[in-house]
């Protein structure tokens, strides 16, 4: 199956994919992700791409189909996608559209986490990434301690765009661009709203039990 995940910048929609990544045996396609690699590799493409991260505005659609459509049309993830950040705008909604038939795939389901924006900026401005092992932590509400923790805090990262200022430009964004899209799902009777505030595991569990009930 095909699934698109939507939540704001920091609703824990990279926490939620990964697990279904490993547990349902799906590709995830993070646009974020994707950009970030672009941006290590200091490419003319990935210094244009800082810039504009760090501005809190969101990367031109044309980039972004380009990626999507290098994942779709391989064979190796037919059918086994989970889309986290995308699509975003309308544009990329229709785009996603005509790459999906062009590919004979179809869209599953689309589940949205909401969280309010006090909640969101919290999230963003004490995310931590370790360096070494990949693990993500937060300093408010998941903290890094010996017991969950294994390498030095020498390792632990803060993002360049993750600060309070770019917190609330792209959750304004996302608002007004990203929102007006789950109503076109919603019409569709594809769209699953899910309260983002939850733990971690039972935002978990209620994603499962939805993705179970179209199983059967």
């Amino acid at each position: 199956m095909n699934i698109i995940l939507f939540g704001p910048p920091g609703a824990g929609k990279g926490t939620q994919s990964d697990n279904l990544v490993k547990d349902l045996n799906l590709y995830k396609i993070s646009t974020g992700d994707l950009l970030r690699e672009e941006v290590k590799k200091k490419s003319a493409l990935g210094i244009k791409i800082k810039s504009i991260l760090d501005q809190g505005v969101l990367i031109s659609d044309d980039i972004i189909n380009d990626l999507i459509e290098s994942i779709l049309s391989n064979k190796g993830y037919f059918n086994r996608l989970i889309f986290d950040g995308y699509p975003r705008n309308f544009n990329q909604v229709k785009h996603l559209d005509i790459l999906i038939k062009k590919y004979n795939q179809k869209i599953s389901c689309v589940l949205s986490l909401k969280v309010n924006q006090d909640v969101i900026i919290k999230r963003i401005i004490g995310r931590q990434v370790c360096a070494k092992c990949g693990l993500v932590f937060n300093e408010f509400f998941n903290p890094s301690t010996k017991e969950n923790h294994h390498c030095d805090i020498k390792f632990l990262q803060k993002r360049s765009d993750d600060n309070e200022k770019t917190a609330r430009n792209r959750f304004e964004t996302y608002t007004k661009e990203t929102l007006p899209v789950l109503d076109y799902y919603q019409n569709q009777n594809l769209l699953y709203e899910i309260d983002g505030t939850n733990h971690i595991h039972e935002i978990y569990k209620e994603i499962c039990r939805i993705i179970h009930s179209l199983e059967t």
